[in-house]
């Protein structure tokens, strides 16, 4: 497997689909598993160690891996990538709606990311 086709495949499961289509799927359902773990990671610690330093890092935990989190699509991806993720979690949020246009967005989602981390198509295509 090539360089670019790894990366590609990287960005594309870990940012387009688990990034931006899981998480679209949760917001859809209603649920956030992230806080859900955190929450009880949280209880846990504290229960243990008391410190208000260790309370307050987990209130700004979320926002955190939130910011991590673009901040990689973007590094990966650049604007197209960031791009590519929202239109995934569009394609999550429609998921129970509009099994079609789920099934759209996400491919033009995928697609988006491919072209996003493939550099050589970009310039190509004069957007590089």
């Amino acid at each position: 497997m090539s360089g670019i086709a790894k990366k590609s495949s990287l960005f594309i499961r870990q940012s387009v689909i688990g990034f931006g289509f899981l998480s679209g799927i949760f917001t859809a359902i209603g649920i956030d598993p992230e806080e859900a773990i955190l929450a009880l990671a949280g209880t846990a610690i504290v229960a243990v160690w008391p410190d208000p330093r260790v309370i307050s890092l987990f209130l700004i935990l979320p926002t955190m891996l939130l910011l991590i989190s673009v901040a990689t699509a973007y590094r990966l991806g650049g604007l197209i990538g960031l791009v590519s993720v929202l239109v995934a979690y569009a394609s999550g949020l429609a998921v129970f709606s509009s099994p079609h246009s789920t099934a759209i967005f996400l491919i033009l989602a995928v697609f988006l990311g491919y072209l996003a981390t493939n550099r050589r198509l970009l310039k190509k295509a004069g957007l590089r």
